[in-house]
Protein backbone atom coordinates (compact mmCIF):
# COMPACT_ATOMS: atom_id res chain seq x y z
CA UNK A 1 0.00 0.00 0.00
CA UNK A 2 1.45 3.27 -0.68
CA UNK A 3 1.84 5.85 1.39
CA UNK A 4 -0.58 8.22 0.36
CA UNK A 5 -3.36 5.87 0.90
CA UNK A 6 -1.95 4.49 4.36
CA UNK A 7 -2.35 8.37 5.22
CA UNK A 8 -5.71 8.18 3.89
CA UNK A 9 -7.17 5.31 5.75
CA UNK A 10 -5.36 6.14 8.65
CA UNK A 11 -7.48 9.73 8.65
CA UNK A 12 -10.82 7.43 8.09
CA UNK A 13 -9.91 5.14 10.86
CA UNK A 14 -8.77 8.14 13.60
CA UNK A 15 -12.14 10.05 12.50
CA UNK A 16 -14.34 6.74 13.34
CA UNK A 17 -12.55 6.53 16.33
CA UNK A 18 -13.31 10.31 17.42
CA UNK A 19 -16.45 10.45 15.69
CA UNK A 20 -15.91 12.97 13.37
CA UNK A 21 -17.77 13.11 10.21
CA UNK A 22 -15.24 13.24 6.99
CA UNK A 23 -16.15 15.22 4.36
CA UNK A 24 -14.98 13.82 0.89
CA UNK A 25 -10.85 13.73 1.74
CA UNK A 26 -9.02 15.11 -1.60
CA UNK A 27 -5.44 17.16 -2.28
CA UNK A 28 -7.26 20.49 -2.04
CA UNK A 29 -9.38 20.11 1.43
CA UNK A 30 -8.49 22.46 4.30
CA UNK A 31 -7.30 20.12 7.32
CA UNK A 32 -9.12 22.71 9.13
CA UNK A 33 -12.28 21.14 7.39
CA UNK A 34 -11.61 17.84 8.06
CA UNK A 35 -13.19 18.53 11.29
CA UNK A 36 -9.79 16.58 13.40
CA UNK A 37 -9.15 18.33 16.64
CA UNK A 38 -5.80 19.23 18.14
CA UNK A 39 -6.65 15.52 19.46
CA UNK A 40 -7.29 13.69 16.22
CA UNK A 41 -4.33 15.25 14.77
CA UNK A 42 -2.37 14.49 17.63
CA UNK A 43 -3.87 10.63 17.37
CA UNK A 44 -2.72 10.86 13.24
CA UNK A 45 0.78 11.53 13.51
CA UNK A 46 1.50 8.96 16.20
CA UNK A 47 -0.18 6.09 14.29
CA UNK A 48 1.33 7.36 11.22
CA UNK A 49 4.63 7.58 13.13
CA UNK A 50 4.11 3.63 14.05
CA UNK A 51 2.96 2.77 10.65
CA UNK A 52 5.49 4.49 8.90
CA UNK A 53 8.23 5.24 10.72
CA UNK A 54 8.56 8.57 10.20
CA UNK A 55 7.69 12.02 11.43
CA UNK A 56 8.11 15.00 9.17
CA UNK A 57 7.09 17.25 11.74
CA UNK A 58 10.11 16.57 13.83
CA UNK A 59 12.52 15.43 11.48
CA UNK A 60 13.89 18.62 10.67
CA UNK A 61 14.10 21.59 12.11
CA UNK A 62 11.93 23.96 9.54
CA UNK A 63 9.45 21.82 8.95
CA UNK A 64 6.05 23.85 8.93
CA UNK A 65 2.28 22.14 9.49
CA UNK A 66 0.45 21.68 6.51
CA UNK A 67 -2.49 23.50 5.49
CA UNK A 68 -4.08 20.67 3.21
CA UNK A 69 -4.85 17.16 2.82
CA UNK A 70 -2.32 17.24 0.16
CA UNK A 71 0.31 19.29 1.64
CA UNK A 72 -0.05 16.64 4.42
CA UNK A 73 0.75 13.55 2.00
CA UNK A 74 3.30 15.59 0.79
CA UNK A 75 5.31 16.03 3.87
CA UNK A 76 5.25 11.98 4.46
CA UNK A 77 6.45 11.29 0.56
CA UNK A 78 9.09 13.79 1.06
CA UNK A 79 10.90 13.18 3.84
CA UNK A 80 14.63 12.01 2.61
CA UNK A 81 15.12 8.52 3.04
Amino acid sequence: MSVRLKILAAIRQVAVEQKVTLPPLDDALSLHETGFDSLAFAILVARLEDDLGIDPFTMSEDATFPLTIGDFIRAYENVPA
